[in-house]
């Protein structure tokens, strides 16, 4: 194993040295697309008013999406003592998962394949003070 050069952490990645923090959940069990639509709705949004909406947006996704920013919250209070209160999303985004590959009988001895998608949603949280990438 190389030890010349190591990877940056992922808080590095996404924060910096900007006060704030992150949370991601991984393998959720949707297609990427639908959670970018819940995604885009909250970007840039306060803490509050985004989870206000997540809570009453008809959308699936939004329950997934609902979690990850309340953990970045919590995240965000506990590990770097900021106020809930005043935060905002600077980043969320969406990338592709694993994708389970199944296969549906058709007729005359053929087969479908049934791709069950999954999805990672990253969301980023920091002060209002601070104005993210």
């Amino acid at each position: 194993m190389s030890t010349e050069k190591t990877r940056p952490s992922r808080r590095a990645a996404l924060l910096g040295d900007r006060p704030g923090s992150y949370a991601i959940a991984r393998h959720v069990r949707m297609s990427s697309t639908k959670v970018r639509r819940v995604v885009d709705i909250v970007r840039g949004m306060d803490v509050n008013e985004a989870l206000a909406v997540l809570r009453f947006a008809p959308q699936a996704a939004s329950d997934p999406v609902y979690k990850v920013v309340a953990s970045a919250v919590a995240n965000a209070e506990s590990a770097e003592d900021l106020r809930g209160d005043d935060l905002f999303i600077s980043q969320a985004f969406v990338d592709e998962g694993v994708t389970l590959r199944r296969i549906r009988p058709r007729a005359k001895g053929s087969a479908s394949r049934i791709n069950k998608r999954a999805a990672h949603i990253t969301v980023v949280v920091e002060p209002k003070g601070t104005k993210g990438a």
